[in-house]
């Protein structure tokens, strides 16, 4: 009876000894809310990337459209900058052709007034003779003044057309008088009745001239 007794005591303390055991492969429950917690910051992270993402690209896609309607005005301005500047230097153009051409037309009618006195110098150095020294001095005199005011025409650009021995251009010539002759082809300038001038490239006034003609009796005298 004794052993049986001792024997006993010893099953109990074991069984006690086992049951205050944990079982090692159950996880505890802070140890489950601990790892529910590091996994949530995770996800509201990429959720925040993804809205970060989504403005930018849709600010991008703004400003995209921003630049493209400022590259627009600002090629409409340079279209209109460039037809301004077109517009301007026509105008300037036209004002200075207009300028000239009005410089010109004051230059001819000018000068124009000036011919006949030019005209009346040179017949009156074909035609009169002096006979005496006193007649040769007055000569001089009024043949100087005329050479003076031939060379200050020429300064402003006036020559005289040198028509004799020329084809007659309608152009340049007056034709006044037809000659037959065979001295010269026919359409050729003989004779310079008065003489016509030039005003740089203008015709300021034309020659009045004498036209060869064909002879009529074939006998070749003009």
């Amino acid at each position: 009876m004794i052993d049986e007794q001792n024997q006993q005591p010893e099953e109990v303390q074991t069984s006690v000894s086992e049951s205050s055991e944990t079982p090692p492969s159950e996880p505890t429950s802070e140890a489950v809310e601990t790892e529910v917690v590091t996994e949530t910051p995770a996800e509201e992270d990429t959720t925040d990337y993804e809205a970060a993402f989504m403005e930018l690209r849709s600010n991008y896609a703004a400003k995209e459209r921003e630049v493209e309607a400022l590259k627009k005005q600002a090629e409409e301005l340079n279209n209109q900058y460039m037809r301004i500047a077109a517009d301007f230097e026509n105008f300037r153009r036209r004002t200075q052709r207009e300028r000239e051409e009005l410089e010109t037309q004051i230059k001819c009618n000018t000068v124009k007034e000036l011919l006949p006195v030019v005209d009346n110098f040179e017949r009156a150095r074909s035609q009169i003779k002096p006979q005496t020294e006193g007649e040769s001095n007055i000569h001089k005199s009024y043949q100087g003044v005329y050479k003076d005011m031939v060379d200050r025409l020429k300064k402003v650009g006036v020559a005289p057309m040198r028509a004799q021995g020329q084809e007659f251009d309608p152009n340049l010539h007056e034709a006044v008088m037809r000659e037959p002759t065979s001295e010269y082809p026919e359409g050729t300038v003989v004779d310079e009745l008065m003489r016509g001038y030039m005003l740089d490239d203008k015709v300021l006034r034309h020659a009045m001239v004498k036209v060869a003609a064909p002879p009529e009796d074939g006998s070749g005298e003009g």
